[in-house]
């Protein structure tokens, strides 16, 4: 689990068929490298990787060959281009940024950016049906690993705009993009769940042939539409 706050940017070069190095380029790698161990868990591009060797300014991690395709971290490769770096979660953290599970949903493409006094006004487009459900106004998304907050969306979730502060824009890769270029994308892991409880409730329901199914399931029957707007989910 992470937060979508990046600590450092690093460069990523294959060493054999799934094995990544991960170089950090940032001055303050020790923020990435201060307590790292094997096995954790480390977000590349918003992408959890494991974890297995601990080098001077980096370390090495595994990616499976479905992870190198369903995400840039093939395209980084190629490119030689920066990546975000994010340790996992700990305990007792602080917790900034939104839940961000580093399992990448798809790639999106970076439209345009316009500065404006006090930030950048940077839109992504969404190729997917299977992210574009999840987008809404003031929702979280995971760019490249970075917790945004959407500013602005096309109704069906095709496309979305953030505000991104000048800090953010300095300190990750959100500064290297240009119109075109490929980014990973992870849908806010709660409307996922409110999506679920909400088919779960108008679907399951109806396929409850006894009373006692029935009954050990009507506790859900209260999650509707305006008690999950009640409680801050919609």
């Amino acid at each position: 689990m992470f937060t979508g706050l990046i600590q450092a940017l690093g460069t990523v070069q294959l060493l054999g068929a799934n094995k990544l190095q991960i170089s950090c380029v940032s001055e303050d790698y020790r923020s990435i490298l201060q307590d790292l161990t094997i096995g954790d868990s480390v977000a590349v591009d918003g992408i959890c990787l494991t974890v297995v060797e601990i080098l001077n300014k980096g370390f090495v991690a595994i990616a499976s060959p479905e992870t190198l395709r369903r995400t840039t971290l093939g395209h980084k490769l190629q490119a030689k281009e920066l990546v975000n770096l994010e340790t996992c979660l700990r305990a007792g953290s602080k917790l900034g940024g939104h839940f961000v599970t580093g399992h990448v949903d798809g790639i999106g493409y970076f439209k345009e950016s316009v500065q404006t006094a006090n930030s950048w006004e940077m839109t992504f487009s969404v190729p997917s049906q299977q992210i574009a459900r999840y987008i809404v106004p003031k929702g979280s998304i995971a760019v490249n690993g970075i917790s945004l907050t959407i500013a602005e969306c096309e109704p069906a979730g095709f496309w979305f705009k953030v505000a991104v502060i000048p800090h953010t824009y300095k300190n990750t890769n959100l500064h290297t993009l240009h119109p075109g270029s490929l980014v990973n994308l992870e849908a806010d892991i709660l409307g996922k769940y409110v999506e679920k409880f909400l088919r779960f409730r108008s679907g399951y329901f109806a396929e409850a042939h006894t009373r006692e199914e029935t009954a050990s399931l009507g506790a859900w029957d209260n999650i509707t539409p305006a008690f999950l707007a009640e409680h801050g989910y919609l």
